[in-house]
């Protein structure tokens, strides 16, 4: 089975990343592996410092931003 996934960088974003994985292991770790990064860069060009508590609620915002469909 196919998977297709979507990952937008904001809610607005009307272009937003668009993958076809053939397997769902696959899809998951890239999807893990791109939310890192992207909380990790928030992170790191944040002007102020960032808690346990911030960091944790950045990464449940990126993974919302996440639409999986079966193909």
């Amino acid at each position: 089975m196919k998977y297709k996934l979507t990952h937008a960088v904001c809610y607005l974003d009307s272009n937003p990343e668009i993958k076809i994985f053939d397997l769902w292991d696959e899809l998951q770790d890239y999807i893990t592996e791109e939310v890192d990064r992207r909380v990790q860069f928030q992170v790191e060009h944040s002007p102020y410092s960032i808690s346990e508590e911030e960091r944790e609620a950045i990464e449940q915002e990126e993974y919302t931003l996440v639409k999986i469909e079966e193909l």
